[in-house]
This record gives C-alpha cells, structure tokens and sequence, in this order.
C-alpha cells in the first residue's frame, strides 16, 4: 500500500519526534519543501516551551538561602537559612532636631513577627537622600560587628549599641554634625531576600539669609551660588528650610538659588513687582534653572555656632584691613555673614553699631528694634559694601 504522506510531512514528523534527526530526500522533494524547513527551528522551540510548561515544575522548599560576610576574620563566607519570619522595620516618625557641631542619634529598630530569639547576623544600611532625587548618598553599612562609613560620614558614623529591648538596634549615631547633614535618611535592614526600610527626617536648627555679592544683584550662576554660602560660612538652603523661614517671618522680594537647583523667593505681603497684589503670601517659585547660564542670588542656610560673635571698636573707625587685624590681635577672625546671623538669632546678639564682615560688607543685628536703629523689625541691618568708611568690627572666636 502506498504511504498518503508527502515528503514534506515526513521531514515535520522526524523533526518533531526526534528533535534534530534530519530525513533524507531527493534534491527535487528538498527544494519543494524548503518553505517547510525553515519553520524547523521555530517548531522546536515551540515544543521546548511546551515541555518546560507541561511537564517541569521549578523547586521550592519554603526556605531563603543567603551568603552572608562573617566577622571572624577567615575571610570565609556562611550560609545563613531564613525559614519566612516577617521582618517589621520602623524609625522615629517625628523630625529629628539637632545643630551644627553636636552629636546626634537618628532612631531605627527591627524585629521579627513571629520573634526570632536571637539576634541574627544582618546587614544595616543607611543612606541619605538627596535634595534633587537623584540616587541617595551612602552613609554607612555595617554587617555584624564589621561597619564601613563613606564619604564626609568616615569616622563621624556608627550604629548605637543595643539595649534590652524586644526591637533589634540600627539606630545612626552621627558626632559633630554638619550643616549638609540636614535632611531625611533611609534606615535599611536586609536579611537574606527580606528587605525593608523606613526614613528619618533630621532637621538643623538654622537660620536662612538671602544673599548678594559685592558685584550686586543676580551675579550668581548655581556653583557660584554654592560657593558664595559656604565662604559665608553656611550652604545653600532647601525648600523645608526655606519654607520654615517663610513661615517665621521672611520676606524677601529677589529670587535665589535652592540646594536642589530651583530659584524661589519668599513673599509674606503680595505686592506689585514681587508676583502681584492678586497672589496668595507664599513661596513663588521659577522652577529649575539652568546651572551655568542662569543668574540669581541665594538663600543660605546657618546653623547654631560652636563659637561666640562679639564687636570690636575703636574711636575713629576701622578700614576694613584694621578690622582684620584688630579680630587677630584679640585672638579671633572676622566674621562672616553667616555667623553673624546665627549670633543674632541663636545668642541674641544685638547691637546698634555697623561693623565690617569678612565678605567686605556693613552690618549690624537687632534684636530689640528701637530709634535710630533702622526698621521695626527685629533683623540683620545692611550698609551694602561700601568702598570707603570706617567702622567697627563683628569676630568670630571658637570657644
């Protein structure tokens, strides 16, 4: 009896029983079923698929596997078993306040539902977030007793001793604390292919100035900006920061640039040239601008002082190269405008003589407003940056 199959359907036959025996025919049953062939490959990885799916199921036995550093010196890697244990992170959901030079403790526990028992060895990670939302800045991991700090964090960061407590410590101790410490932070426990994390908020307590140099007003480029907050002895200010001195008074109608690289300015009493008479008081913003063609001014960012402003003076005035050397002579440096606001806010100074600042400006700070020492208001009183003059000094001295 003849076969009813075509050549074609035998070579789809072959191929399919026996994935890649490869059948015999003729060169002109070959060119026929050429179109067939070439659907050969796509037909075996079809029935592959179909196998993997049908037939094989992937393992599992209820139980995580992670390679874990130790701390014995060995150089020598354990396993660790995690048998499912929910891992519950949590920080403090309140700010966390500090101030510059002091030491700080940014709260952070885990524990395990149903509980563990003893500790296991996990791995700790903080890191910071950054104003721009750009990836977080590492702050420190620690692994059992092994703990690596990075960056302006070396030697400045650990994880607290723990106490007798149902809750695990993670908690980040910080010293001498920095005005760009300021800012949330992520506390992260890892446990094999557990992974949870929860923020901490750490607020400086400062105080926000606007400032312009000596070439006046919008000059500043965003590095620039940078540069001119920091030799004022402070940095750039973010929004919070911002917003928090708006909310206590501030009131300023040029914009200035923000940490995060926007320009906004603070309005208390809407007015014509400063976004109309019709806007709410609030922050008007610019948005981001860009970082080398824009120019503004800027909002600095003070914090409390490890040291004490005090005023020098003699009876015919000082240049500004006698100042200088006067706040030598006793022992100190000029001041900066920085400083000189934190003195005005945080130690109450208050005097109602002008005095030279380390950027060449006049200033002087009132805390009682009074006759014949300017506004209202309490605030820092500015002379601009006169050429010529002779006036006292403001030095800075660290106790």
């Amino acid at each position: 009896m003849e076969s009813d199959w075509h050549p074609c359907q035998a070579v789809l036959a072959f191929s399919w029983l026996f994935g890649g025996v490869t059948a015999v025919l003729s060169p002109s049953a070959a060119q026929a079923c050429f179109p067939v062939m070439l659907l050969l490959p796509l037909l075996l990885k079809a029935t592959l698929l179909h196998l993997a799916s049908g037939f094989y199921h992937p393992f599992h036995n209820g139980f995580y596997y992670n390679h874990i550093m130790n701390d014995n010196g060995d150089e020598q890697d354990k396993v660790d078993y995690f048998s499912g244990s929910k891992l519950v992170v949590e920080a403090s959901k309140d700010p966390v306040y500090s101030y510059n030079g002091a030491n700080v403790t940014l709260p952070c526990h885990y524990r395990y539902e149903p509980d563990q028992g003893p500790k296991r060895k996990i791995r700790i990670k903080w890191s910071k977030l950054r104003d721009d939302y750009t990836k977080e800045q590492d702050v420190m991991v620690a692994i059992g007793k092994t703990n690596v700090a990075f960056g302006d964090f070396k030697g400045r960061a650990h994880i607290r001793q723990a106490g007798e407590t149902s809750w695990h410590e993670a908690s980040l101790v910080i010293s001498d604390v920095r005005l760009k410490d300021d800012g949330k932070y992520r506390c992260e426990v890892i446990d094999g292919l557990e992974d949870e994390s929860d923020i901490v908020d750490l607020r400086l307590q400062g105080i926000v100035f606007p400032y312009q140099p000596p070439r006046g007003q919008y000059r500043l480029n965003f590095h620039e900006a940078e540069q001119a907050c920091q030799d004022q002895g402070a940095i750039l200010a973010n929004f919070n920061q911002l917003f928090q001195a708006w909310s206590e008074g501030l009131d300023w109608c040029n914009a200035g640039w923000l940490a995060d690289g926007t320009v906004q300015y603070p309005i208390r009493l809407p007015r014509k040239p400063c976004g109309g008479v019709h806007l709410a008081p609030g922050i008007r913003s610019y948005g981001p601008r860009h970082r080398h063609l824009h120019r503004f001014d800027a909002f600095c960012f003070s914090s409390a002082l490890r040291g004490e402003v005090f005023y020098l003076d003699r009876l015919a005035g000082m240049t500004l190269e006698e100042a200088k050397q006067s706040c030598q002579d006793a022992g100190a440096e000029i001041a900066r405008v920085g400083q000189l606001y934190s003195a005005w806010k945080f130690a109450g100074l208050d005097r109602c003589s002008a005095g030279w600042l380390a950027d060449g400006s006049v200033r002087y700070p009132i805390v009682t407003p009074r006759a014949n020492c300017g506004p209202a208001e309490p605030g820092v009183r500015s002379f601009g940056f006169p050429r010529k003059g002779r006036f006292g000094v403001f030095c800075y001295r660290e106790r």
